[in-house]
């Protein structure tokens, strides 16, 4: 299962949820927070500690639980779907 989390208003967000579609990927959708220059002010508790329990507060964050894998950046997070899922 794929979990992503991040933010509506966030571009980089945007494009990783682009690139899910593309890829017909079904993916579960977290909002820990609103998007802004200073991390935005948090918007559900549990998912935020969970998106910070990964070492950083920055969206989008995106946990692949089939693989055991977890990552913060849209490039990386992009260029990872594109190499396991296309």
């Amino acid at each position: 299962m794929l979990e992503l989390y991040q933010s509506e208003g966030c571009p980089h967000s945007k494009n990783v949820r682009e690139k899910l579609s593309e890829l017909g990927v079904s993916y579960v959708a977290h909002n820990p927070r609103l998007p802004g220059n200073d991390g935005g002010d948090v918007t559900n508790e549990v998912t935020h500690d969970r998106l910070v329990a990964g070492g950083q507060d920055q969206i989008p964050y995106l946990v692949d639980t089939d693989r055991n894998v977890a990552m913060y950046g849209s490039e990386d997070v992009v260029e990872y779907l594109e190499a396991h899922y296309e």
